[in-house]
């Protein structure tokens, strides 16, 4: 069984949808597949999330919806404040407990995707990235193909790396029009982040993550 934590450089980077097609892609392959998201901010009327939703679509695998999304807020802001609003506390090792209830399924392929970026805060001691020191797997980049790209990708490596948790992999995404100088940009990530490039997702309309599968490859 392979497990990741699937992050980005920011938030509207395309997380859900790179973990979606990288769902199809590992089911291409004759696997088994579950994914969680243990934090959502931003539902709809009946408390449920988009991407949460998203992921239960592309994944093999028949869970309920509470345990793909155990902590669902309403609002669409950040989450730790959604959950101050809320009246909650977001713990690091109670999700990551949620996360290893679904790790220890019959899955042979699980993704944990993050919110926002590696930092983003859980409270006012933890942040997203405790969740998947917690849990100990390989973690999946997803990098926004546009300016600025660069410098939020090889700082969110330094900070994988610092927490001692292994950048298994990155995905070059476009989630707009193609950037200028994209292949110029593309080769000095290769060149910089020292980990494995899983493949390149241009700007699909409409979005189809089996066609995305098809540019994809696993984490070795």
């Amino acid at each position: 069984m392979a497990s990741y934590f699937v992050t980005g450089t920011d938030t509207e980077v395309g997380k859900t949808a790179v973990a979606c097609a990288l769902l199809h892609r590992a089911a291409q392959e004759g696997m088994r597949t579950a994914a969680v998201k243990p934090v959502a901010a931003g539902c709809d009327e009946q408390g449920q999330n988009e991407d949460a939703l998203a992921l239960m679509a592309a994944m093999t695998e028949s869970m309920p919806y509470q345990q793909v999304n155990p902590v669902a807020l309403a609002p669409a802001i950040a989450p730790h404040i959604a959950a101050q609003q809320a009246g909650r506390r977001l713990q690091a090792s109670r999700l990551a407990g949620f996360c290893r209830g679904v790790m220890s399924g019959p899955a042979d392929f699980v993704l944990i995707e993050g919110a926002g970026g590696w930092r983003v805060p859980l409270g006012p001691r933890e942040t997203f990235a405790d969740i998947a020191r917690e849990l100990q797997v390989g973690v999946i980049l997803v990098v926004a193909m546009r300016l600025g790209c660069i410098n939020h990708a090889l700082l969110t490596a330094e900070a994988i790396r610092r927490d001692g948790l292994p950048l298994v992999g990155w995905v070059a995404n476009s989630p707009g029009s193609t950037m200028s100088c994209y292949e110029e940009n593309l080769t000095t990530l290769r060149e910089s982040l020292g980990a494995p490039l899983l493949g390149e997702i241009p700007f699909l309309t409409p979005w189809d993550p089996k066609i995305a599968a098809d540019r994809l490859k696993l984490p070795a």
